[in-house]
């Protein structure tokens, strides 16, 4: 027993819990391929996905996400640290 209270004194003393460990973990993973797509796909209802690439875009790694809904042509630059869109662009398909 009182190795038990040991521990959880000393995760009182240092400030941390055990809820806060997992959340640190899930914020440092990285934005995976079908996340990006589905951050842009919600940028852009109802548009189909023709491209996906690994680029820099910024000075950060993205993901571009090329849609197409209609005539329009859609980039979508998805940050891979945090899923962040870092830019938008839209552009009218002759």
């Amino acid at each position: 027993m009182r190795i038990r209270y040991a521990a959880v004194a000393a995760v009182t003393v240092l400030g941390l819990t055990a809820a806060a460990t997992p959340a640190v973990a899930a914020t440092a993973t990285a934005t995976t391929k079908a996340q990006a797509v589905k951050i842009a796909k919600k940028k852009v209802p109802g548009a189909y996905v023709s491209d996906v690439e690994r680029e820099y875009e910024h000075g950060h790694k993205t993901w571009k996400i090329e849609l197409e809904k209609g005539n329009w042509e859609y980039d979508v630059y998805v940050a891979v640290s945090n899923g962040r869109i870092i830019k938008f662009k839209r552009d009218w398909d002759d």
